[in-house]
């Protein structure tokens, strides 16, 4: 049952070519092998009974890309085991009622496959056709944008030019995550293609980004296992110096953090995007690690090339300042999607953590103008609990969805043309989201008052 995952057309049989679970046991039958959370532990292939189905296989292959499968969604059934919650399936109306104030950190009255039940079946539906399209349209905006900024030459327009090109970096870096979670189409093998190109000519290794980005959702509102923008136990929290303390909770620093995590990963953690024996990734996962730093390091290579062409000092106006632009998108969209809601989100451990409710604290966001052009990635409760769904079904999901999640969803903010309120956001959750306890199975955001 482990092996199956969540498609338009209903539950499918995974190809049986697992990636490494990130949260320890995966399985309750005492009959199925299992694999463990740790680096120092030999890893044995998880065994399940054959399943037929007349409809709907995938076909096995062997660079399968399938972060939109998480080992624990796979449980979907066992989840409904529990007792139904017939008349109402969010509780807000009976705790309304006894006075009773909503607790984000409580298990929810409702089960995965009632948000899934409610979202339309078009929903799951991957056109390669359309997201493609996005693709030709985000890379001849790229071109144009460049061509005039090239061709005006002028210091006021340059601004202009690199805050928008920052923008559509940004933009492609979500194609390319679709690809990552095989919601740009149901080809594999386009999915890694695409996503090659996308992210390596913004400097990001596809796999190695791939593969830890998967462990994010495997393990979202998890405290130890989670992987981006996790929060600090207090015991590694202290170990930290003040310049390490400063880098990470004064603007600008963690804006531009994402080059050195892709590096070195976050205090606590271990390893690099781009070396195949990291930690981050299992051994059969080493020839794709090896691939993307190759493709990486020969756009890298690129850019060396137009700098002696072109000269660096037009490389560092055309290339250079807009992609650091994107990296400051990058790091304020993931870190507000889990950080810097008006009340206290709950972070997990143990029993009390599970896929639905980690994904559950995730938050929306509305970057007005700015969610068609990096394609609705502001929709992300949805996306981080079905991230199989393409991103121009999101907001229609979410929508169908809402009902059932109630309290449990946070209605973003409305934002003008440009999320300038979200600024606000993220400078009042920098000062107050410091560490968590090192004990507890439901912790939250502590801050330290000496961290000036």
């Amino acid at each position: 049952m482990a092996s199956w995952v969540l498609s338009e057309c209903g539950l499918k049989p995974l190809p049986q070519n697992f990636p490494r679970p990130r949260t320890g046991i995966t399985s309750t039958n005492p009959t199925t092998k299992t694999r463990f959370l740790s680096s120092n532990k030999s890893s044995a292939d998880l065994r399940f009974p054959k399943v037929n189905f007349s409809t709907g296989f995938l076909k096995r292959r062997s660079f399968e890309v399938r972060v939109s499968a998480p080992l624990k969604v796979a449980f979907v059934e066992e989840e409904d085991r529990g007792e139904r919650v017939e008349e109402i399936v969010n509780g807000v109306e009976e705790e309304e009622e006894e006075g009773i104030k909503f607790d984000p950190g409580s298990a929810p009255p409702f089960k995965l496959a009632d948000i899934r039940a409610a979202i339309p079946k078009h929903c799951w539906v991957k056109d390669p056709w359309k997201s493609m399209s996005y693709v030709v349209r985000d890379v001849a905006i790229i071109f144009g944008l460049a061509a005039a900024a090239a061709s005006i030459n002028n210091w006021v327009v340059w601004p202009l030019y690199w805050a928008a090109q920052g923008t559509m970096f940004w933009a492609l870096f979500v194609l390319g995550h679709d690809c990552g979670h095989g919601s740009f189409s149901n080809d594999h093998k386009l999915n890694s293609v695409v996503g090659h190109l996308l992210h390596s000519s913004i400097l990001v290794p596809y796999h190695g980004w791939r593969i830890s980005h998967r462990t994010h959702h495997q393990n979202h509102g998890h405290v130890e296992n989670d992987e981006s923008w996790h929060p600090l136990p207090e015991r590694i929290y202290r170990k930290l110096d003040n310049i390490t303390k400063s880098l990470r909770f004064t603007l600008p620093f963690p804006m531009l953090a994402y080059p050195f995590y892709l590096w070195g990963r976050s205090p606590g953690k271990a390893g690099s995007h781009f070396h195949p024996n990291s930690d981050l990734f299992v051994p059969s996962e080493k020839k794709d690690v090896i691939t993307s730093t190759l493709c990486w390091t020969a756009m890298a290579a690129i850019l060396v090339g137009l700098g002696f062409v072109m000269g660096p000092i037009q490389l560092l106006k055309l290339y250079g300042i807009p992609y650091w632009v994107f990296v400051m998108w990058l790091d304020l969209v993931t870190y507000l999607h889990h950080h810097g809601h008006e009340e206290k989100l709950p972070w997990y451990r143990g029993k009390e953590w599970s896929y639905l409710r980690g994904g559950l604290t995730t938050l929306d966001r509305d970057y007005g103008v700015i969610n068609n052009i990096h394609h609705d990635i502001g929709t992300h409760v949805i996306h981080h609990l079905f991230p199989q769904i393409p991103h121009y079904h999101l907001v229609e999901a979410t929508e169908a969805a809402k009902p059932v999640i109630g309290k449990y969803y946070r209605e973003p903010k409305k934002s003008g043309p440009l999320p300038f309120h979200l600024i606000g956001t993220l400078i009042r959750s920098l000062k107050q989201d410091h560490y968590v306890s090192d004990t507890g199975d439901v912790v939250y955001y502590k801050t330290d008052p000496d961290l000036k």
